[in-house]
């Protein structure tokens, strides 16, 4: 299969074009925003459509696309990282948010999910004081191993996170587990009993309505699909399963998926494309700041026709709402 990382920089002009043709403030108009995109995205430069088409269809081995050296805001013409979501409406557009809005539309259909982050579509992630462990604004804590709500019977397709600034000391980096690499450790007592199998699941707190603790109020299957080349559903703080036979054979997944995991450290102008359907992430601490630079990433989820994500009708700007599997 193809490299996992493009080369961008010798289309930072024509991307940075396609930016501009953009509506200046996003979120007055989200949908229209989006549509846009969709139309700029048929005049991305070759070799980036291409490896998107590519990504869309086939995946990587290793179950991410890295579009490097994207053009970026000057240092001094960036904002202070966010210390609150959501964004405020009328924020101007970012370089790196055009870059979500392009590639993503050429991928499939943003999506925001109701509950979570009051129901944006465009995410900021940076860290924060006194953030829940299972939070992305958590910092100097790992974040662990998580397929994006594996729980949710609308669970997005690709999870992108661009780089708009990274933490100081560039410590941070994404981990990547792949599904495909972690498959060939797995023996066949252990993939036979995982495929197809509904395991309990928790669900992160933004969707556990106002509960506590409501316990494992999802289903959730490890390996499903194709057997040969299955899809991964995987969070190693939120499934729960009972069985003895079970819990053996989830350990073993967990411990392939360690052997297999590659660390990819985001830097200015990097838009990653995480494949939700096969693989699960995670983040590793560094220390922030609290100066306005320190680590800030964008983060959009991107529905497509897989697994029944999409019954006609939809667009791109949709909130939707939670529903657990079963």
């Amino acid at each position: 299969m193809a490299s996992p990382i493009i080369d961008c920089t010798a289309h930072q002009e024509h991307l940075r074009a396609l930016a501009a043709e953009l509506p200046e403030v996003p979120r007055a108009d989200l949908y229209g925003f989006l549509e846009q995109a969709k139309a700029l995205s048929e005049r991305l430069p070759r070799e980036i459509g291409a490896a998107l088409d590519r990504f869309n269809a086939e995946g990587t081995e290793d179950g991410y696309l890295l579009l490097r050296g994207l053009p970026l805001e000057a240092e001094g013409e960036l904002p202070p990282t966010p210390t609150s979501t959501p964004a405020p409406a009328d924020r101007g557009r970012l370089l790196m948010e055009a870059m979500l809005a392009v590639a993503g539309r050429r991928l499939g259909l943003h999506t925001g999910y109701a509950e979570l982050r009051s129901g944006t579509v465009y995410h900021d992630v940076y860290p924060s004081p006194g953030a829940h462990y299972l939070s992305s604004e958590t910092s100097e804590t790992l974040l662990e191993f998580h397929t994006e709500m594996a729980y949710h019977v609308l669970q997005p397709n690709y999870v992108m996170l661009a780089c708009s600034r990274a933490d100081h000391e560039r410590r941070a980096e994404t981990l990547v587990g792949s599904v495909r690499k972690a498959l060939t450790l797995l023996d066949e007592d252990t993939k036979a009993r995982l495929f197809d199998r509904r395991l309990p699941c928790c669900v992160d707190v933004a969707f556990r309505g106002g509960i506590e603790d409501p316990g494992a109020i999802a289903e959730v299957k490890a390996l499903y699909g194709n057997e040969k080349d299955p899809f991964l559903g995987y969070d190693r703080e939120l499934l729960a399963p009972e069985e003895p036979a079970d819990k053996e054979a989830v350990a073993a997944l967990s411990q392939a998926l360690d052997d297999v995991t590659e660390a990819v450290k985001l830097t200015p102008g990097d838009l990653l494309i995480i494949d939700n359907f096969r693989t699960t992430h995670a983040r590793t601490p560094f220390s922030p700041r609290w100066d306005g630079k320190d680590r800030w990433l964008h983060r959009v989820y991107i529905r497509t026709e897989r697994n029944g994500q999409l019954s006609g009708g939809e667009r791109a700007g949709d909130v939707v709402s939670f529903s657990p599997r079963r």
